[in-house]
C-alpha cells in the first residue's frame, strides 16, 4: 500500500491515538488531514501537556480525553496505541472486540515505506548503532531517515521518502510486540534481562526481539551479536542470511576483533577494516556497535567511509557523554545506562577512578552481576533514588568489598548526589551519572534526567 492509498484509507474513520506525547502529534496531524474524525488520549492532565498542545488540538477538531479515565469508552474504528503501551493492555483487548483495529504509528509507516528498512533492536547499543548507521549512510551519499524509538516518529515524513533512500529504525521491545511486518536488514545487538517490570518475564522480552526478523525473506539480512549467548541462538529461526559480529570469535560471515583490529569476512574470506585505536568512541562496547553497523552496510557503503565515520563520529547524547572537565576532573553524562550490564560496559570504558552516581526507578533486574566491577572500578558510589537500598545491599555483600577503599553515601536529593560526587573527586578521576536503573521515580525520562545533570555539572564551582 501505498502512503497516498493509505491516507485515503483514513478518510471518515473515528481513529483514537493514545498519548499525547511529541512523537504523536505529527500522527495526529496527519490523521487530521486525511480526513479522519479524531480523539487524542493521555493520562497526563490539560495542564501538564500545556495550553499551546491543548489549543493546536483543539483548532486541529481534535477530542480531548485526560486524566485517569483517558481509555474509558474506547470507541474507535482504528487504534494507534503508544510504544510504551502493552498491546495486550485490557483496554486494546476491549477495543478489538467491538471491532477495532488497534496499531501503532511504526507499524502504519513500516505498511507504506517505499524504501529500503534497517531496523535496530536490542536491550543495549541500539541507538547508537541505529546513528552510526545512519551516519555511515549519509556520509556515501544516501538519503536517510532516522527515526523509531530514537524519537524521531516517521509515517509522516513518507511522502518525502523516494525507492533510492534508506530508512534507519530503532526499536524498542514493545514497538516490535505486535509487529508483523519487517526490515530488508535486522540488527540485534544483544539481549540481556531489562523492562521486566513490563513484560511478563524474560522470556516474552526474547521473543518480542526475535519479531525484528521472522518475516524476513532468504534475500534479506539479520545481523547477529555471537558473543551473547541469546542472539546466538536466534540464528536458527532466521530465514535471512545471518551475519555476525564478534570480539571473541571469527565468523565465517561477518565482522569480528582480532588483534585489535576490526575485519570483515564473508564466506571465509578477510577484508581489514580499521585498527580499534583510531575509533573515537570509548569502550569495547561502542567497538561492538560499529561492527554491528560494519555486518549490516558492508557491499552497501564503502569501507573507507565506515572508517572515516568511526574516525570522527561524536557519538549520541546521554551515551557516556562527556560534559566538561573542572578542576582536572571530567564529568559523563550516561543517564541511558538504565540496567546493570550498561554501566557495566560504561564503567570499562575507564581506566581512571571513577566516582559512580548511580539508582533510580526499580525495573526488577538484579543488581549483583554489577557489584564486581563497581568494587573493582568504583572509588566512591554515590546513590540516589528507589533502588538506592538495593544497590548499596548487593554492593557491600559482595567479596572483596572495602567500605575503607569503597564508600557508599545515599541522598535523596539529585543536586546533593551530584555535591557529592564532585567532592569525592580527585583531579585526574571520572565522574559519571550511570544509574543502572530507569528514571522515572524522580524524572520523565532519561534524557530529562541526563539534562538536568549536565545543568547541574555546568553549575559547579
Amino acid at each position: 500500500m501505498t502512503y497516498t492509498e493509505y491516507c485515503a484509507s483514513l478518510a471518515g474513520k473515528r481513529v483514537a491515538v493514545l498519548g499525547i506525547g511529541v512523537s504523536n502529534r505529527p500522527l495526529i496531524r496527519l490523521l487530521c488531514e486525511a480526513g479522519a474524525i479524531v480523539s487524542a488520549h493521555d493520562r497526563k492532565s490539560a495542564a501538564a501537556l500545556g495550553d499551546a498542545v491543548i489549543a493546536e488540538l483543539k483548532a486541529l477538531g481534535v477530542k480531548v480525553c485526560l486524566g485517569d479515565t483517558y481509555l474509558d469508552d474506547l470507541d474507535a474504528d482504528i487504534v494507534f496505541r503508544s510504544p510504551s503501551m502493552r498491546p495486550d493492555m485490557p483496554a486494546l483487548a476491549a477495543a478489538r472486540e467491538k471491532g477495532a483495529v488497534v496499531t501503532s504509528e511504526m507499524e502504519a509507516f513500516f505498511e507504506v515505506c517505499p524504501c529500503p528498512i534497517i531496523a535496530i533492536t536490542g536491550s543495549e547499543g541500539k541507538t547508537t548503532t541505529s546513528s552510526l548507521i545512519a551516519d555511515m549512510l549519509t556520509r556515501a551519499g544516501y538519503t536517510c531517515h532516522l527515526g523509531g524509538n530514537i524519537g524521531h516518529p516517521l509515517l509522516a515524513d513518507t511522502p518525502d521518502m523516494t525507492p533510492n533512500d534508506y530508512a534507519v529504525v530503532e526499536l524498542s521491545s514493545f514497538q516490535l510486540m505486535s509487529m508483523s511486518k519487517t526490515a530488508h536488514i535486522a540488527v540485534i545487538t544483544n539481549v540481556t534481562p531489562n523492562h521486566l517490570d513490563i513484560h511478563r518475564g524474560m522470556q516474552e522480552y526474547i521473543d518480542a526481539k526475535k519479531q525484528v526478523f521472522l518475516a524476513q525473506s532468504p534475500a534479506d539480512r539479520v545481523v547477529l551479536n555471537l558473543d551473547n549467548d541469546i542472539t546466538r541462538g536466534f540464528a536458527a529461526d532466521a530465514k535471512a542470511a545471518a551475519f555476525w559480529f564478534s570480539r571473541k570469535e571469527i565468523p565465517e560471515n561477518g565482522c569480528y576483533l582480532k588483534d585489535d583490529v576490526i575485519w570483515y569476512a564473508e564466506n571465509g574470506i578477510s577484508e581489514q577494516i580499521m585498527p580499534r585505536r583510531e575509533i573515537f568512541l570509548r569502550g569495547l562496547h561502542n567497538v561492538e556497535n560499529y561492527m554491528a553497523a560494519i555486518a549490516a552496510l558492508h557491499g552497501i557503503v564503502p569501507v573507507a567511509v565506515m572508517a572515516e565515520t568511526a574516525r570522527n563520529f561524536e557519538g549520541v547524547e546521554h551515551r557516556i557523554e562527556f560534559v566538561r572537565e573542572l578542576h582536572g576532573v571530567r564529568y559523563y553524562n550516561d543517564s541511558i545506562a538504565s540496567a546493570p550490564t550498561r554501566v557495566i560496559a560504561g564503567l570499562k570504558s575507564f581506566e581512571e577512578p571513577i566516582v559512580l552516581i548511580a539508582g533510580g526507578y526499580d525495573k526488577q533486574i538484579p543488581f549483583e552481576p554489577l557489584a564486581p566491577v563497581i568494587v573493582e572500578r568504583v572509588k566512591a558510589l554515590i546513590l540516589c533514588g528507589h533502588t538506592a537500598d538495593k544497590i548499596r545491599a548487593v554492593v557491600e555483600a559482595c567479596p572483596g568489598y572495602d567500605p575503607k577503599k569503597l564508600p557508599i553515601t545515599t541522598y535523596s536529593s539529585f543536586s546533593n548526589a551530584v555535591n557529592a560526587a564532585q567532592n569525592a573527586a580527585a583531579p585526574g578521576d571520572v565522574v559519571m551519572l550511570s544509574p543502572a536503573c530507569a528514571a522515572f521515580d524522580m524524572f520523565d525520562n532519561f534524557m530529562h534526567r541526563g539534562r538536568v545533570f549536565k545543568e547541574l555539572v555546568r553549575g559547579l564551582e
